[in-house]
């Protein structure tokens, strides 16, 4: 099989595919995860981080490949959870920016675009560590550029089967680079989750694989090649339509689909020059064509009932009850203006408790091994109604997650404070002084915290080595800060 040119529809099946392959060896990715501790949730993190794009690429039908990327850089950006899970969004997003304003995919192009995401996660790390999932992604950047430079292979196929070949090797390599690896006998379990990854891709480019299942919600949702075959519908219409636009396309995308995701879900809003294609699963279609014609006219109007008369009682009461419940949620949310606002992560109302006793605003569920996602900071810092706001993330491997968070709020300042665990995200707080200005007092926050010596008790996931002392699973073992 050769390919010099690829399209959006493989560049999608590809996409799928490698988000079912990482799932299906979740587990076995969580079992290798020994660096910097055996905490067995690198398998899951990427696995979430993957599937939030996945899940959007997955409703999609026939997308160009702008507006591919748009759904894998900005799902997974959003969805992503611990290190892993934030390096991997930034593959994406780096690889996704690289290919934008392109119909088709050449080698060139598609070169260029793995040495794009190799630098974009590069950057995102303060101090990149060889012998991670970073490492394997350079060495499919060095292969990619030494082969553009040779400029003898123009088949995509080939290409990409040399380029992931040097991936893997580099994969076997890292035991030798990391040496916490060498002792417990594994791989990193990044660079396996990423490799997972990029095979599930290559068996799709390779015609292996005809199944791009993606499963959304548990067993309540199946979607399957861009169609939702739902058990429980919420919503009961289908609306698609066609809008011919009368004005300047370039913000109604985005209007559209704000105004839309408030009347239902499964919202897909493409445009192209002077038209905009819409799909909106909801409950009153006249609202979305009433708004649709304030841009222009319309056709190719299509609404399907997809549920039968005698369900649409019972949709209607969970429908009201889930308004009223969000209308109850968002007066419990409503804080009053102030300058200064605070969102620490923590796991248990003690310890939420404590922070929320030194004036933290919004505490965010988490911690070792539950790391919330970049969109679950993210919400909560929107919700707190303050000109700046300091984030404690509390653990090391939600720093990354909560710098990623501030990074996409503009119409506030963030300050992340790199609070490792409990005990330091308590210190910062007790040093914050009103009254001084925020860049001092997140200078001051951070210096106080890092005098703070910590030790956990935890227990681990599998058997491993650590520094000559074998480690079963199960045991209870002790860390301190510097782990």
């Amino acid at each position: 099989m050769s390919m010099e040119r690829m399209d959006a529809g493989m560049v999608r099946k590809m996409f799928l595919a490698g988000a079912r392959a990482l799932e299906a060896k979740k587990e076995y990715i969580n079992e290798l995860n020994v660096f910097p501790v055996p905490d067995g949730d690198t398998g899951t993190n990427m696995t979430m981080t993957v599937m939030a794009a996945a899940k959007e690429v997955s409703q999609m039908e026939n997308p160009g490949m702008d507006e591919l990327g748009k759904a894998i850089s900005g799902g997974s950006l959003r969805g992503a959870r611990g290190n892993s899970g934030v390096i991997l969004s930034q593959i994406f997003r780096g690889f996704i920016k690289s290919v934008q304003g392109n119909d088709e995919l050449d080698v060139t192009i598609l070169g260029n675009a793995v040495i794009h995401a190799s630098e974009t996660a590069y950057k995102a790390v303060m101090k990149p560590k060889e012998g991670t999932i970073l490492t394997v992604t350079r060495a499919g950047a060095e292969k990619a550029r030494e082969l553009l430079i040779e400029g003898t292979v123009t088949d995509i196929v080939e290409f990409c089967d040399l380029v992931s070949g040097n991936m893997e090797e580099a994969l076997l390599q890292t035991p030798h680079l990391l040496p916490v690896l060498k002792q417990a006998g594994v791989v990193d379990s990044g660079g396996e989750g990423l490799m997972a990854f990029v095979r599930g891709a290559i068996d799709a480019l390779n015609g292996r694989i005809a199944d791009f299942t993606i499963k959304v919600g548990g067993n309540a949702t199946v979607v399957k090649a861009g169609a939702a075959e739902e058990a429980d519908i919420p919503f009961g219409y289908c609306t698609e339509f066609i809008i011919m636009l009368e004005r300047n396309g370039s913000s109604v995308e985005v209007q559209l689909k704000e105004y839309l995701q408030k009347l239902g879900d499964c919202v897909v809003v493409v445009s192209d020059d002077d038209i905009v294609k819409v799909h909106v699963h909801t409950n009153d279609p006249g609202l979305a064509i009433q708004k649709a014609l304030t841009y222009g006219a319309l056709t190719s109007i299509k609404i399907d009932n997809m549920r039968e008369e005698h369900h649409e009682k019972v949709i209607h009461d969970k429908e009201k009850a889930a308004a009223e419940n969000r209308d109850i949620q968002e007066k419990e949310q409503q804080m009053p203006k102030k300058e200064t606002g605070f969102v620490a992560v923590s796991s248990g109302e003690g310890l939420a408790d404590i922070f929320k006793d030194l004036g933290v605003d919004l505490v965010v569920e988490g911690g070792q091994t539950m790391n919330p996602s970049t969109e679950d900071i993210l919400d909560a810092v929107e919700k707190v109604n303050a000109d700046a706001v300091f984030i404690l993330p509390n653990n090391s491997n939600i720093i990354l997650a909560a710098k990623q968070a501030g990074d996409m709020i503009e119409d506030k300042d963030i300050y992340v404070i790199p609070s490792k665990n409990i005990p330091q995200g308590i210190t910062a707080m007790i040093n914050y002084m009103a009254g001084r200005e925020n860049e001092e007092n997140s200078r001051c926050m951070t210096e106080e915290m890092e005098r703070i010596r910590c030790g956990q008790v935890t227990y681990a996931v599998r058997d491993t080595n650590m520094d000559g002392q074998e480690i079963k699973k199960g045991d209870f073992i002790g860390l301190t800060d510097k782990n």
